[in-house]
């Protein structure tokens, strides 16, 4: 069972380090899905969250307040939600954070980029839909293998009901994509593995976004007690040639089946928790 205790922020949104997006909300610290590959922890200040991935998420119990006053001071653009933990985890059906967050957001005339493994965004499709314009969502599916999806995501919820999510949020009219990441050797970076997941989301998905493999420390410890001969899986997923191929080889699938695929080829930023008062005064003429 995960603890879930509270704790105040000083600020809301950060600077963020990825392409197309402004800032980052993150609702909450640490994420209950657990899952062995995400160098996310690698990124979290809090040592308690981050030792105990999936067993401790912190709840920002002031955040509302914090983003109330920030909307009104800063300039509108992107929030990627959330970009270090799972905006729809389990306690957002009962802390509705990042429902209201978003509300909020929108209202102020900020776009939305949602990421979520969770069928709960569907909970708030009758915001979406308000402003669909203004809003994207994505979905992030590696595998549709049941098996590895439940040794690599032990509590995250299941790949069928994300394809059912994400075809749903589709028909709603809003824009959604694909996040096929990380693609890890051995599991999931075969074309098969890659054109089982795209079939399943084709015609509901505008672009596709890869990923590889980031070992980090802790995603060393995790991923390396339950993965056979590790040692080769990440000399791999450090290798530019297999990352390549890998690219290559997806890409022409994308190309077959008309979809806009675009992959990553550089390091995650180190700076995602920046400061949001350094941005703006980066920004100011």
């Amino acid at each position: 069972m995960t603890e879930c205790p509270r704790i105040s922020v000083k600020t809301a949104l950060s600077r963020s380090g990825l392409p197309d997006l402004d800032y980052s909300l993150n609702p909450y610290v640490g994420c209950s899905h657990g899952c062995l590959y995400c160098y996310a922890r690698d990124y979290t200040r809090q040592v308690e969250v981050a030792e105990n991935w999936g067993s401790i998420v912190y709840v920002k119990e002031n955040l509302l307040s914090i983003l109330e006053r920030e909307t009104r001071k800063l300039k509108p653009g992107t929030v990627g939600i959330s970009t270090i933990t799972d905006p729809y985890q389990p306690v957002e059906s009962v802390e509705k954070l990042t429902r209201r967050s978003i509300e909020l957001l929108l209202k102020r005339g900020f776009r939305v980029s949602i990421q979520t493994k969770s069928p709960l965004v569907l909970r708030d499709i009758d915001i979406l839909k308000s402003f669909r314009d203004m809003v994207d969502v994505g979905f992030t599916i590696i595998t549709l293998d049941s098996g590895v999806a439940s040794l690599l995501e032990p509590s995250a919820p299941v790949p069928v009901q994300r394809v059912r999510a994400l075809t749903k949020v589709s028909e709603e009219g809003l824009k959604t994509w694909l996040f096929y990441g990380p693609v890890i050797p051995g599991f999931n970076d075969d074309v098969v593995s890659f054109t089982r997941v795209l079939e399943a989301v084709y015609g509901h998905v505008s672009l596709v976004l890869m990923d590889k493999l980031r070992v980090t420390p802790r995603v060393r410890d995790s991923l390396g007690s339950v993965v056979r001969d590790f040692e080769k899986v990440e000399s791999l997923a450090n290798s530019k040639t297999w990352w390549s191929s890998v690219v290559k080889a997806f890409t022409e699938v994308c190309a077959q089946l008309a979809v806009k695929c675009v992959a990553s080829l550089a390091e995650p930023p180190t700076d995602t928790v920046r400061r949001l008062e350094v941005f703006s005064k980066k920004k100011e003429p």
